[in-house]
């Protein structure tokens, strides 16, 4: 049974990182995909193609949330084996972000457009940034884990996972959520910004200031008067200016 642990481990973290790439070239409108935020798919009209995408956005949302909150976990193991509890949610997540890509509308109606070659190419580059952003946070607090790898991995081997520390690698000293810091840049740099992109961006930036309010919540619970004094002392999403002494 741990060998079938870890090879469904291994497949939910495959499918995540191909949804992971499909994502950025959703996002950034890359010819490489059948359907992007721009293009692709039957016409809708505007209205109702809001209303689907606005669906989409809330499925992906509650999946996320709901599912991560630790009364979920609690209850979903005495259901789901322990060691693949993370992989099992983070093959929801990806199922739910391939069914928003598979049935989004665009809505193509221009909402700004940069004439100057020069902003262009500084848009692209903080699309490319923020990506850079979210791939690397993820390694500075365990990748493997945070996609469910370690956890089959401890299991085949019998290994207890080591109790959890807080700790403030790299962007982690600068803000407390640079994963989603990454995330905003990647999802509202873009040379051409369509209403549907627009619908997309501002719907996951919703979502995800609503997340971090959850997520925070979580980590006073395990971290207690630590997590409240780095709330404190560092800003959620961009650097927060010191004080002088």
């Amino acid at each position: 049974m741990r060998i079938v642990f870890l090879l469904f481990g291994v497949i939910a973290y495959v499918v995540f990182f191909m949804t992971f790439l499909a994502l950025i070239a959703f996002v950034g409108g890359l010819p490489v995909l059948p359907r992007t935020v721009d293009a692709g798919g039957p016409f809708t009209a505007p209205g109702m193609a809001a209303v689907i995408d606005l669906a989409l956005i809330i499925l992906f949302a509650v999946q996320h949330s709901v599912m991560a909150r630790p009364g979920f976990k609690t209850v979903w193991t005495r259901i789901l084996p322990q060691p693949i509890e993370r992989s099992f949610y983070v093959l929801a997540a990806s199922a739910a972000l391939i069914v928003l890509m598979v049935l989004w509308r665009p809505i193509p109606a221009v909402v700004w457009s940069l004439g100057s070659p020069l902003w262009a190419w500084l848009s692209w580059a903080l699309f490319v940034t923020g990506w850079l952003i979210v791939l690397v946070s993820t390694f500075l607090i365990s990748h493997f884990e945070l996609f469910g790898l370690k956890q089959v991995w401890n299991n085949l081997r019998g290994k207890i996972a080591a109790p959890v520390v807080l700790r403030q690698p790299f962007f982690y000293r600068l803000v407390r959520h640079p994963l989603y810091s990454g995330f905003f840049l990647a999802f509202w740099a873009t040379p051409r910004m369509t209403a549907g992109h627009l619908l997309l961006a501002a719907g996951l930036s919703v979502f995800m200031l609503v997340a971090i309010r959850f997520e925070e919540r979580d980590l006073i619970g395990v971290f207690g008067e630590d997590y409240v004094k780095y709330r404190a002392s560092t800003g959620m999403l961009v650097p927060r200016r010191r004080r002088r002494a």
